[in-house]
């Protein structure tokens, strides 16, 4: 049944591959941005997602392709940067994206009270609402976002259906299976029939999308610690600009907790020497000992460790998902799996394989720095080897889906060192565009023990049932339910 399944997804992605060239590129081949036709020819997930959400009706996708692409090419959406809106837009914090919903997606803020129905700005307007689409279609490639109309102290002049409808649009068929859901906060009774127009604008079958909340039940959707202070939340999250509002990754806890020990205070210097980076920078020692605790590539132990293995481990495959980029390889791509049930502490790996001919630094960060100790998070990769990253959760804290890992890494001179001191002034002066980076999000797995280690009583336990397994697994449920177009 799931070989028969790969083959139709083949087949209907190679049909609108050959249709879209044949009866719409030949004749309207200026109408298109050159890197939107190539993209539609290399990326299956890009396909995939039109299809999904025109049911798989060829004929029905193409049209949608065509609207979609002629778009992006009148909005410039390749070539959108910062520069494209105005300073002033960008400031005044009416459109950005912070913080997760309760099932992780990220949130899409539009606070209407800043926005004021003006025909001059409504084009930078709408290149702002694109801006950021393309910006997160980017890095998280069909992960959907839950768009937050903020409508608290919202009065007539607000009001704009033009550009409602653009946004509506933009998710209809612009940026297809990017809504999860709009959450519409404090909606003014003047704006009753004004929603009734967006309603029919979104069609039967995605009107169940639209969740109306007051500050009683915006929770429902939305953790307190996502929210701001007027809709009932403990966010202390203030807009500013510049710089744009990211993914507020921070550094995580180091190994051992907090920083506390006296025999951890070198660390602890370098760490504070490097401004906001708070987490304490391991040894090489310490790094060399941990490798040879948790590196599953080698397919045995060196003698010298003398601790017994569980038989599980030597069966432990990797899983078959690989992020390939630039300078590493890192595995697993999307998610990392931690179990719920079970009592022992868990602890998920994040493997770096280093594809260059230089050293590599990598830095690990993370949107719930309290949450989590990881070990190594701020190290070097010497070229062809690999590293294993140890990811666990802090104490009894729980894993939540809204939590995100953030990979950072950039090739070092031959020349330079990588000790603690020269990691961190390397940090500093590296140029941003030299620095890959790479996000993975976290799934907690209930029943079945996640793609995890287990350290207990100095051994390894792990499932029965290989990474390879559960990520498969778990990947194709979550297609499959994507494939459901509201």
């Amino acid at each position: 049944m799931a070989e028969y399944q790969a083959q139709n997804k083949a087949r209907l992605i190679s049909d609108v591959r050959r249709r879209f060239e044949a009866e719409y590129v030949t004749d309207k081949s200026d109408k298109y941005d050159p890197r939107d036709v190539e993209r539609l020819q290399q990326d299956d997930n890009w396909v995939e997602s039109y299809l999904c959400w025109r049911h798989n009706v060829v004929d029905e996708t193409l049209k949608m392709l065509d609207e979609s692409f002629q778009w992006r090419k009148e909005m410039s959406v390749n070539d959108l940067t910062e520069a494209s809106i105005p300073r002033w837009l960008l400031e005044i914090g009416g459109i950005y994206l912070h913080g997760y919903d309760k099932e992780g997606n990220k949130l899409f803020w539009i606070r209407v009270k800043y926005h004021i129905k003006d025909q001059k700005t409504i084009l930078d307007k709408k290149k702002l609402i694109a801006f950021w689409l393309e910006r997160y279609a980017k890095r998280e490639n069909g992960k959907p976002v839950t768009v937050m109309f903020d409508l608290s102290e919202t009065g007539i002049n607000s009001i704009d259906m033009d550009f409602v409808r653009f946004i509506i649009n933009c998710f209809k068929v612009y940026y297809p299976k990017y809504l999860s859901k709009m959450v519409i906060f404090d909606m003014p009774w003047i704006m009753n029939a004004a929603f009734k127009i967006v309603k029919s604008w979104l069609g039967p079958e995605a009107v169940s999308l639209l969740k109306f909340t007051s500050k009683n039940d915006v929770q429902d959707y939305v953790s307190v610690e996502y929210l701001p202070l007027h809709m009932g939340g403990t966010d202390p999250f203030k807009y500013s600009y510049p710089p744009l509002v990211d993914d507020d990754f921070q550094t995580p806890l180091c190994e051992n907790g907090p920083i506390a020990s006296e025999d951890e205070a070198s660390s602890k210097e370098d760490i504070e020497s490097d401004g906001k980076e708070t987490l304490e920078t391991i040894s090489n020692e310490e790094q060399t000992a941990l490798l040879k605790k948790v590196n599953i590539i080698e397919p045995t132990f060196k003698a010298e460790e003398n601790e017994k293995v569980d038989s599980k481990m030597k069966a432990f495959k990797k899983p078959l998902s690989v992020f390939k980029g630039p300078l590493l390889h890192i595995s697993p791509a999307e998610e990392l799996y931690f179990g719920s049930t079970e009592p022992e502490e868990k602890k998920a790996l994040i493997t770096l394989t280093n594809v260059t001919k230089n050293v590599v630094a990598f830095k690990v960060r993370t949107t719930a720095p309290e949450k989590y100790r990881v070990k190594p998070s701020n190290s070097s990769c010497d070229p062809g080897a690999s590293v294993d990253i140890v990811v666990s959760p802090h104490g009894g804290l729980t894993v939540s889906a809204q939590d995100r890992f953030l990979i950072m890494a950039a090739e070092m001179e031959q020349s330079s060192g990588t000790g603690p001191a020269e990691l961190t002034q390397f940090w500093k002066e590296v140029p941003r565009n030299k620095v890959m980076e790479h996000r993975l999000r976290c799934h907690t797995v209930e029943s079945i023990k996640p793609t995890t280690l287990t350290l207990k009583h100095h051994a390894f336990n792990m499932s029965d049932k290989t990474s390879e397994e559960l990520y498969l697994q778990f990947a194709t449920s979550r297609r499959e339910s994507d494939c459901s177009p509201p």
